[in-house]
């Protein structure tokens, strides 16, 4: 099992998850975080840190959110130079976009 960073997270990238992470498994796009299924201990540290509600662990994601399980393993391969370890000031508080609005900001090919 490994946790999902899912829609609530388009556009706001709170990262308040990234500063409790103990294996640096967040990966930072231009729109949203990504977590490393690879990297990830499933802690679970990071789920309740986040503000927007915006991470799930894989077997209990919501069935619109699926399309993120892919969308982070490419995110995090994409950016993989982008690790983030520290929290920054989110782009909004919370994300303007609906789920499927959200999957197509972030389509990753």
């Amino acid at each position: 099992m490994a946790f999902v960073v899912g829609s609530p997270c388009v556009g706001c990238k709170d990262k308040a998850c990234v500063k409790v992470c103990p294996v640096d498994c967040f990966y930072e796009g231009p729109d949203m975080l990504y977590i490393d299924p690879d990297e990830c201990i499933d802690c679970a540290l990071c789920e309740p840190e986040c503000p927007t509600e915006a991470i799930w662990a894989d077997d209990e994601l919501p069935a619109e959110q699926i399309p993120f399980v892919e969308i982070n393993v490419k995110g995090a391969e994409l950016y993989r130079d982008n690790v983030i370890t520290e929290q920054k000031e989110p782009m909004a508080h919370e994300s303007p976009y609906s789920i499927e609005d959200a999957i197509k900001v972030v389509h990753i090919d």
